[in-house]
């Protein structure tokens, strides 16, 4: 297994970016991804109940169809708190792209971000539809990539190439996301594809697996967005022998949360803001929900993150969390261990004495500029 901080695209899959105008920058804002036959999908979201209306019409698509060749991704504009006409808009979004791609609009899944609130400009996007589509390369990843992306100061992309009976399987992931992080898929939008052959079984089984292990292990200030979205594609054009649950599992779980991984990792350390990265460890509790507990709650203390970004030892914040967590957890059984607080990586450390299991969280400091641009965030 082969890791390239480089996005390149599997086998059969194109991408574009454009600026269609909805940011006031100019800067790139619309994307595309596309498969040039049918692929399988897995997709996990957000545990919001006010979720956007993408979100809602890609689990409609997916209760009816399982075969998908388009993702379209807008930002500057979430689509949410938008009613019904913000449902219709992700669906003209849908009708368009597949009517210029020649496919049905069930095979195309949608997706917003940035401000709530707001109607969607739809002309904008269907303008620039045909355009994004002649534009389509395996090269266009650079421009998707970039095109995705709100409030990140950099692209969070990673490769994972990997041998299967002399047939090489490639999995590409780019994400964005850099506030209003918190678990349940952290607050991000992540696109994952990949060429291997491989069952829809074993594929949700693996996102699933991956996705609990990465971004559900990522907190920057706790706070659950709207419109979170992990979605996996896999068109079987790498022609390796088939993936199922119980064959060739291990290595492609095993591939695809090293991806998975990387990108949470990216986006911790493009926190807004923020001035470290810091890795909480939480050891020797009963069960590894019970660990994640813990190490979540001194994640989420935001005396806990000022006092990592004034580099101040006052650990008595973290035996706070950590009993402010629910967890039975007795004094004498608490052991604390903090890396230097003047690195911008700092290891916590934190050992409870009862039980076997463990849990990595990561997470960020919080700044006086991660309160800057969230006051002028509009």
């Amino acid at each position: 297994m082969k890791i390239h901080k480089k996005a390149i695209l599997p086998l059969g899959f194109q991408a574009n970016g454009v600026a269609c105008g909805i940011k006031k920058s100019g800067k790139l804002d619309l994307a595309l991804f596309y498969s040039n036959v049918p692929a399988k999908a897995a997709c996990l979201w957000t545990a919001n109940k006010i979720s956007a209306a993408p979100i809602q019409l890609n689990k409609r698509y997916l209760r009816i169809n399982k075969q998908f060749q388009a993702i379209i991704v807008n930002s500057g504009n979430a689509n949410c708190f938008t009613g019904l006409a913000g449902l219709s808009d992700a669906e003209e979004t849908s009708v368009s792209l597949a009517g210029v791609l020649n496919i049905k609009k069930e095979a195309v899944l949608v997706n917003s971000t940035g401000i709530i609130g707001r109607r969607l400009p739809l002309p904008k996007i269907k303008n620039a539809i045909k355009d994004l589509v002649l534009g389509l390369s395996r090269g266009g990843i650079d421009k998707a990539k970039r095109a995705i992306m709100t409030t990140d100061t950099f692209a969070k992309e990673v490769v994972v190439k990997f041998s299967m009976a002399g047939k090489i399987v490639t999995i590409c992931g780019v994400a964005k996301g850099a506030g209003m992080i918190a678990p349940d898929l952290a607050t991000m939008l992540c696109f994952i594809f990949t060429d291997a052959f491989i069952t829809q079984g074993a594929l949700e089984k693996a996102l699933k697996v991956s996705v609990d292990s990465s971004f559900n292990c990522i907190t920057i200030d706790g706070c659950m967005s709207t419109n979170d979205s992990v979605m996996l594609l896999a068109n079987g054009l790498a022609g390796n022998d088939l993936i199922e649950t119980n064959k060739n599992f291990n290595l492609f779980v095993q591939s695809l949360s090293a991806v998975c991984l990387e990108l949470a990792k990216m986006i911790v350390r493009d926190a807004e803001g923020a001035t470290k990265f810091i890795r909480i460890k939480v050891d020797k509790a009963k069960s590894f929900s019970e660990a994640k507990k813990i190490a979540l709650c001194i994640a989420n203390s935001n005396l806990f993150k000022t006092a990592m970004y004034g580099e101040n030892p006052n650990f008595g914040r973290i035996a706070a969390a950590v009993g402010a967590s629910g967890v039975d957890v007795k004094e004498k059984d608490i052991k604390i261990k903090v890396s230097p607080l003047n690195k911008k990586e700092i290891n916590v450390d934190v050992s409870v004495k009862r039980g076997n299991s463990c849990a990595v969280i990561y997470t960020s400091d919080l700044t006086l500029e991660y309160v800057k641009i969230n006051a002028e965030y509009n």
